[in-house]
Parts: structure tokens; C-alpha cells; sequence
């Protein structure tokens, strides 16, 4: 395969699994002492994927991968307020009301959402492209569990308080916080083999 079909095969997975976690991240399930999001299988590999292209193509193509992603965001937002607030047709008004579950969400959660993941996604390019050039390429897993970690840090933070904050809640908050974060940090860690094959299997092209 050349390195150009391996490039959008990245990106294709990018932007699904953003997708998957925009879609379906409104699912909890139990998972040691709280309820975790589905996204949180998800959401990590993203950021090894910035680290994968930033390693092998340079920071401009990662950003080229975020800011793609986020005109999908940004696109699949538009049309899924146009689809719920369309009238059923007689066949589909029985399931309306698991449709509007499944799909409606706030304008608060919508913004929260494509706020943290702007913020989030550039910091972690930007971190990791700053310590690769300090570190003359060396350290790659310090470099990639450095950046993901503050970059998950600032995605959580960003997202839970502008969801949920409200005047004299943010201990709440931040108890939301804390172990959302170290769940996320721990599959980045325990998926780090997978940054070091991706970028062998990204740099062994045609």
C-alpha cells in the first residue's frame, strides 16, 4: 500500500471514531466505582493518531486531520438538529420518541463537545510536535503519553464543566473529572504499543 492509501485509511478511522463517540457517547456502563462513556474506546485512539501523522508526516498534516474532523463535526451537528426537529411520516411517528431519545441533545452539549475536541486536538499536536523537537525525535513514548495526557486533561476539563457547571457545583464537577481522565490516560498508555506499529507500518510504504 502506498503511504498516500495509508494516510486515508487514518483518516478514516480519525474521524470515525470521533464520530462513534459523538453518536453513541451518550451510553454509560458500569466499569470499576462509576459509570464510563462508550467513547472512552474510542476518543484515545485519536489521539494516537495525531501522534502517528505528527511522527511520520509532520504537525501541519495532523492539523489537517483535526480540522477535517471537525468540519464533519460540524456538519453531522447541522443535520442532526435538522432531522429531529423534522415532522415524522405516519410510518415513523411509532418511533419517534426513541428516535428523539437517542438523537436530541442540547445546544449546551453540542458546543461543549466541539469545544473541548478543538481545544484538545491542537494541544496534543502542538505538545507533541514542541517535544519531538526538543528531544531531537528521541522518546517517543514519553513524547505521546505526554501530550495525550495534558490533552485528554484539557478535553475533559473543557467538556464536563461547560456540560454540566453551574454556580456551587464544581466540586461535582471535578469529581466527574478526575476519573474520567485517568480512565482515558490508561487505555492511551496500554494502546501505546499501537502508536509505535502504526508508525512502523506508516513509514514502511511504497
Amino acid at each position: 500500500m502506498t503511504r498516500t492509501y495509508k494516510l486515508d485509511l487514518l483518516l478514516a478511522l480519525y474521524i470515525t471514531c470521533i464520530v462513534a463517540a459523538e453518536l453513541m457517547g451518550a451510553k454509560t456502563f458500569p466499569l470499576l466505582w462509576l459509570n464510563a462513556s462508550v467513547a472512552i474506546f474510542t476518543l484515545p485512539i485519536t489521539f494516537i493518531i495525531n501522534d502517528v501523522v505528527t511522527e511520520v508526516e509532520g504537525r501541519a498534516r495532523a492539523l489537517n486531520f483535526m480540522r477535517s474532523a471537525f468540519v464533519v463535526l460540524l456538519f453531522l451537528a447541522a443535520f442532526n438538529v435538522l432531522a429531529i426537529n423534522l415532522p415524522p411520516s405516519t410510518r415513523a411517528a411509532a418511533f419517534e420518541p426513541a428516535y428523539q431519545t437517542i438523537f436530541s441533545k442540547s445546544l449546551r452539549m453540542t458546543l461543549a463537545s466541539l469545544t473541548a475536541f478543538f481545544v484538545a486536538q491542537q494541544l496534543d499536536i502542538f505538545i507533541f510536535s514542541k517535544l519531538r523537537a526538543r528531544l531531537q525525535h528521541a522518546g517517543l513514548w514519553l513524547r505521546s503519553n505526554i501530550s495525550n495526557v495534558l490533552s485528554m486533561l484539557a478535553d475533559t476539563v473543557l467538556f464536563m464543566f461547560l456540560a454540566f457547571f453551574e454556580p456551587g457545583n464544581a466540586a461535582f464537577v471535578w469529581s466527574l473529572v478526575i476519573p474520567y481522565w485517568g480512565l482515558k490516560c490508561f487505555f492511551s498508555m496500554v494502546e501505546t504499543p499501537l502508536t509505535y506499529l502504526a508508525i512502523r507500518w506508516l513509514k514502511n510504504s511504497k
